[in-house]
């Protein structure tokens, strides 16, 4: 983990097979940290599709951030930074396509979802999803 602090945690994963599952359980044990394991299934679940569609087409480091906010707007907003500036593009997955429904699940089981450029010391980009706080 490179840094908590109360209402956020960020790491750095490389860009190999065992991101996807560093970043799951870093994501879950911080949600289990924070009293939020009802999100546990759903984030991960999203945090998975981002990290594979960053470690497909990135080379460099992947980073995953988490932000409880509070006030108006009480949610949990996540975020994966990779270092290719080019967005991701949703596609239309045919019924057998294998793959194509990553960004269609992160819009669907989120309450908001968008990308930005920057995210990380190469530029690149962030691609980011927000769930509402149970409660």
């Amino acid at each position: 983990m490179l840094h908590t602090e109360g209402d956020y945690a960020e790491w750095a994963f490389p860009a190999d097979p065992t991101a996807v599952r560093k970043a799951r359980a870093a994501v879950r044990a911080q949600l289990a940290e924070w009293g939020l394991e009802e999100l546990g299934d759903v984030t991960t679940l999203l945090v998975s599709e981002l990290v594979t569609n960053a470690m497909r087409y990135a080379s460099g480091p992947i980073g995953v951030r988490l932000c409880r906010t509070a006030g108006q707007r009480d949610a949990l907003r996540v975020e994966v930074s990779d270092p290719l500036p080019d967005p991701p593009r949703a596609r239309a997955a045919a019924p057998d396509d294998e793959g194509g429904r990553g960004l269609q699940l992160v819009a669907c089981a989120s309450r908001r979802w968008g990308t930005k450029p920057g995210g990380g010391a190469s530029g690149g980009k962030t691609v980011w999803f927000e769930l509402a706080l149970p409660g």
